[in-house]
């Protein structure tokens, strides 16, 4: 069962899987083949195990992301509509996701946004940083038919997560260790991954 601290927020019911999927099998046999490093410690308020936290600023959107993706030990998805400079060009998440890949020598960091060209100049920290770590920061553009997810967010491999309703506005949850609720979105993360990289391919066969 979460645990919540005090305020209104919102979350779906979920229960666990019985059968694991591709990305947890992909995370355990990862974890199998290398010796993990300490994962970077942030100084932050976060709650213990499965206790969430609630945001509604800015500040704490970007606190929380770095601290939740200091925990990935094998893989971080990041779910934005259009990268987000405020959140992910912050140089304390910036510094978190290139140790983050650099420290660990399977480490991927998965980027769907449904539209890249909005900050994608030379002045994106986040794009130049993409761009140099081409082997382990992969971008793909959302699929039409996915529109309708309105929602921002950033997983540590099954377990962490930063989640907001609403990605125009920074109301939303963090938990360092909910992977009941990790894993939901996390589910919902692969079927429009996937779905990019079915139609890349489709595309690239046809030229």
């Amino acid at each position: 069962m979460i645990k919540r601290r005090s305020g209104a927020f919102w979350a779906k019911g979920v229960a666990d899987k019985k059968h694991s999927t591709t990305t947890e099998n992909w995370l355990a046999s990862m974890a199998a083949a290398e010796r993990v490093s300490p994962p970077l410690r942030i100084p932050l308020p976060m709650p213990a195990a499965d206790e969430l936290r609630i945001l509604t600023t800015l500040a704490e959107v970007c606190q929380s992301t770095a601290a939740v993706a200091a925990t990935g030990q094998r893989l971080i998805s990041i779910f934005t509509p259009d990268l987000e400079p405020l959140v992910y060009d912050n140089p304390q998440v910036i510094e978190v996701l290139k140790r983050f890949v650099l420290s660990r020598s399977f480490a991927k960091v998965r980027i769907l946004v449904r539209d890249h060209t909005r900050h994608s100049g030379s002045s994106n920290r986040f794009m130049s940083m993409a761009k140099r770590l081409t082997s382990y920061l992969e971008i793909r553009i959302l699929l039409p038919e996915h529109y309708h997810y309105t929602s921002s967010y950033c997983i540590a491999d099954d377990r962490g997560i930063v989640y907001r309703l609403n990605a125009e506005r920074w109301e939303g949850i963090a938990a360092i260790n909910s992977p009941p609720l990790a894993r939901q979105y996390l589910q919902e993360f692969d079927l429009a991954w996937q779905a990019s990289g079915a139609h890349f391919l489709r595309r690239s066969a046809s030229m």
